[in-house]
């Protein structure tokens, strides 16, 4: 099941440990602006998204499709570890 992109914002947030409050001072906004993107009823400025990303410490890209970037399974990364292993004399 998708996320919405506020959805995701207040997943984020709330992962940060932060408040709403704490999340719009430190963009120099309204916290009813944040209220307002967590109720997918309006969306972050342009110019803001780069700094909420930064602050949630996701990606733009990630921010925008409201979905994290998934992480390498373990076996993935022992395969990896492995051929680099094999590969270093």
């Amino acid at each position: 099941m998708d996320k919405s992109m506020g959805e995701f914002i207040a997943e984020r947030r709330k992962e940060k440990g932060l408040t709403q409050r704490e999340l719009a001072q430190m963009l120099n906004i309204t916290d009813k602006a944040v209220s307002k993107w967590e109720r997918n009823l309006a969306c972050p400025d342009i110019n803001t998204i780069p700094k909420l990303a930064e602050i949630l410490s996701v990606s733009v890209e990630e921010l925008l499709n409201a979905n994290p970037a998934e992480k390498p399974k373990n076996q993935e990364v022992e395969k990896v570890i492995d051929t680099v292993l094999k590969a270093v004399p």
